[in-house]
């Protein structure tokens, strides 16, 4: 097991303790098992989470499986490290991406895209302050903020509900 996909097993694991996890998988590569519908997406998103009640939910050396519905109809899917290019947790929003494994269609779209709405020659574009983003009950205070700054918002409720 590499460096990389032992750090994609821990992310994966971590941000599935927290709650759902949306991985994004290039469908083509070798090992994956998908609906055969599904088989030539570039970008095939999964979502995971120990509260779908998995029986079969596997993390391990080689990659994840697990049983997911699609359309109601229950498949076993199979993703190795190799086609998983990015985790994103639904509880945190936190996002890991990993640019060696993405597919080459979204590596140039990406770059189409921030061409085009680059400034025309000549113009200057949008400039935009970088900063370290502090965890919630971080002692230390960005330089900038002032006690007078807006508290932040809690985090709003979803609108769906489980209901038994």
């Amino acid at each position: 097991m590499s460096r990389k996909d032992d750090e994609k097993k821990d992310r994966l694991l971590a941000a599935l303790d927290q709650g759902m996890v949306m991985i994004h998988v290039d469908a083509r590569r070798p090992g994956v098992l998908v609906p055969t519908q599904l088989r030539s997406e570039p970008h095939l998103r999964l979502n995971l989470s120990y509260r779908f009640d998995p029986p079969d939910l596997s993390v391990n050396a080689w990659g994840t499986r697990c049983t997911l519905s699609f359309s109601r109809q229950r498949f076993n899917i199979a993703v190795p490290w190799s086609a998983l290019f990015a985790i994103s947790s639904h509880v945190t929003k936190e996002f890991w991406m990993y640019p060696d494994d993405m597919p080459a269609e979204l590596v140039q779209q990406a770059l189409v895209t921030a061409k085009a709405s680059a400034p025309p020659e000549g113009e200057k574009g949008p400039s935009a302050l970088l900063r370290e983003v502090v965890k919630e009950g971080a002692s230390d205070q960005d330089p900038e903020e002032g006690p007078d700054d807006d508290p932040p918002k809690p985090v709003a409720r979803g609108h769906l509900r489980i209901v038994k």
